[in-house]
């Protein structure tokens, strides 16, 4: 049996910035802040997740309000 969830949206609860990395941990179901750690020590160690970012937060769109 699959687990269904929605799809990638930047989080509005979520949010720092912009809400991707609360977008990400809700879709994975894990903890904002550990997804933040962990994106940050990525970003730290290579240039790759800060162009990334730039992209998601253009292209995810944001969780309506009754969403989630």
């Amino acid at each position: 049996m699959a687990i269904s969830r929605p799809g990638l949206k930047r989080s509005r609860d979520q949010r720092i910035i912009a809400g991707v990395c609360g977008g990400i941990a809700e879709w994975l179901g894990w903890n904002a802040g550990v997804t933040r750690l962990l994106y940050v020590l990525i970003t730290v160690t290579t240039a790759v997740p800060a162009i990334l970012y730039l992209i998601l937060r253009i292209a995810m769109p944001e969780r309506d309000r009754d969403e989630f």
